[in-house]
């Protein structure tokens, strides 16, 4: 039995160890989504890619890279012997060769290369944070009282902001915050000056300046300090960085941003004679907007009275007041005849009732004979010798008694 035969152990299969390997690289977050620095030692173009590999300076150590076709066209740079480079890419294992490359996604110069990522880095994080959105912007005020400026003032761009100002808004309150604007203390200078604003209180808004000059003169405006410090600013900021470029950080979390100094003041100052010149033309539409209203509210009300004309409501007026006369008197004299022929009804009645009176029947000569019981006595019979009767004339009454009674022969 040899000694290999008497160990015990379990082996593992290449293919188990690439694939171990495999899953170990290519799952790794970090190396998913990966930026690599280092020189181009080689680069060979080929009917699917470029491949290229990557070194340290001093040679010791090597990895090697490829990008295909399709992304060829992305690359800001191509891959190119002894060359410095950044490199964004996916670590990916070939287990045939047992080997593993970068499939690489884009290539940057290093230096500037370098540079520019780290400013992509930085702005890709402070858009998660919402710090670029416009809806977070803040509108400058229409006439600010007072104006805060940070720059240096040695500077050009001091002296810019102070004669724009001048000349647009004599007599504007202006407050300078001093600042160092080039170089490696810069950004704190900068955040400093900032911070004394924002503790003053006086400032409507606050101008951040600084003249034109060389890309790594501007470098402290991307700096995250700087731009955290205006992002939290409790006044609006604008700045004015510079000439013709691209834009900072710090113009793109600002509330505004111009080109320069001076458009930054001339942004942020309304001219006076831009304001007057504004003021009268106001007042001239002002007076042509009531010209025009006065003059269709004239034309309106014509219209109205040529109507009236045409509807001649005096004339309607008066014949209605006549209808309503002619009608008036009718019912008058409806009214006067229905009284007369109530007046004369009236007076039918009021005779026929004196007729019927017993007191007149009784003023005539008759008299009403009552028995001593009241009942009216109409035929003698219905007395007797010695009753008591009552005998009412026409003026006065007679109480009587009877004596004798004699009886009416029928004829």
């Amino acid at each position: 039995m040899t000694a290999a035969n008497t160990l015990d152990f379990k082996a593992v299969s290449v293919a188990g160890v690439t694939e171990y390997i495999q899953l170990l690289l290519e799952g790794d977050e970090q190396l998913r989504n990966i930026w690599v620095i280092g020189e181009v030692s080689s680069a060979r173009q080929h009917g699917s890619g470029c491949f290229f590999s990557l070194q340290e300076a001093d040679g010791s150590a090597t990895l090697s890279a490829v990008v295909w076709r399709s992304q060829l066209p992305k690359l800001s740079v191509m891959p190119t012997v002894g060359e410095q480079v950044v490199v964004l890419g996916q670590l990916k294992v070939y287990p045939k060769r047992g080997s593993y490359q970068l499939t690489t996604w884009q290539v940057l110069p290093a230096g500037a290369g370098l540079q520019a990522l780290r400013y992509r880095q930085l702005r890709n994080r402070l858009a998660s944070e919402g710090l670029l959105d416009d809806a977070n912007k803040r509108p400058l005020p229409t006439f600010p009282n007072c104006i805060a400026v940070v720059t240096s003032p040695q500077a050009a761009a001091w002296g810019d902001i102070q004669q724009t100002l001048t000349q647009r808004h004599p007599g504007l309150r202006v407050l300078l915050s001093p600042a160092i604007v080039q170089g490696v203390q810069a950004p704190r200078s900068i955040v400093k000056a900032i911070k004394r604003v924002s503790e003053d209180g006086r400032a409507d808004v606050l101008l951040l300046g600084r003249g034109g000059g060389a890309t790594e003169d501007l470098v402290c405006f991307d700096d995250e300090r700087v731009v955290r410090a205006i992002a939290t600013c409790p006044i609006p900021v604008i700045t004015g960085i510079g000439h013709e470029r691209d834009e900072s950080l710090a113009d793109l979390v600002a509330d505004a941003c111009a080109h320069t100094p001076t458009a930054a003041a001339e942004q942020i100052v309304p001219a006076l004679s831009n304001l007057r010149y504004f003021h009268t033309q106001l007042l001239q539409r002002l007076a042509q907007a009531t010209g025009t209203k006065l003059y269709q509210e004239k034309n309106n009300l014509q219209q109205l009275y040529l109507r009236l004309q045409r509807l001649k409501p005096d004339s309607q007026l008066k014949q209605a007041q006549q209808a309503q006369h002619w009608r008036t008197q009718r019912l008058l004299q409806a009214l006067q005849q229905q009284l007369q022929a109530r007046q004369h009804q009236h007076q039918l009645l009021t005779e026929k009732l004196a007729t019927l009176d017993p007191n007149a029947v009784l003023r005539r000569g008759y008299a009403l004979v009552r028995e001593a019981s009241g009942n009216v006595v109409s035929q003698a019979n219905t007395l007797s010798p010695g009753d008591h009767i009552s005998v009412r004339l026409g003026q006065g009454h007679i109480e009587a008694e009877v004596l004798n009674i004699t009886q009416k022969k029928s004829s």
